[in-house]
């Protein structure tokens, strides 16, 4: 029997880690890296992020990238376009 695939968010932090590998893993997100307070910033907003999809009844499969985009954008996600570098 093949298992439905299933959207999921990947969050990795490049800054410094100091020797440290942060970890943290949900039912739909993966998160990977960075130094403590990004990843507690990371941690934050996708919680932040499936406590909305909740509100609203539904999860990452159910919501359209417009409806995942939005989301995002209200918890402090925001799409940084390709050559562009946001700090």
């Amino acid at each position: 029997m093949a298992s439905k695939k299933r959207k999921w968010i990947l969050g990795v932090g490049f800054d410094e880690t100091q020797g440290h590998r942060r970890i943290t893993k949900g039912d739909n997100f993966f998160l990977y890296g960075g130094s403590q307070g990004t990843h507690e910033v990371m941690r934050e907003k996708v919680i932040k992020l499936n406590e909305q999809l909740k509100k609203k009844g539904t999860d990452l499969d159910g919501v359209s990238f417009e409806q995942f985009e939005a989301i995002a954008h209200r918890v402090g996600l925001y799409r940084v376009k390709p050559g562009r570098r946001k700090l």
